[in-house]
């Protein structure tokens, strides 16, 4: 992703979710970043598109060990 999207999808998850928040660019990936909560990873958002729409997915695994 390029780093004004990844600036967007940041500010848009600090808002909305949490200001602690940090979206990371994965390397050698261009189609999706990593989410971090301060230094623990919280999963990926991955670009989508398709039919001339942009959207965005975020996948986060969460271990039954956390529940």
């Amino acid at each position: 992703m390029k780093p004004e999207e990844i600036r967007k999808l940041e500010a848009y998850l600090k808002r909305n979710l949490n200001p602690a928040m940090v979206v990371k660019a994965r390397p050698r990936k261009d189609d999706s970043a990593e989410v971090y909560l301060e230094d623990e990873f919280l999963g990926v958002i991955y670009k989508d598109e398709e039919e001339g729409e942009l959207s965005y997915n975020f996948s986060m695994a969460i271990l039954d060990i956390d529940l």
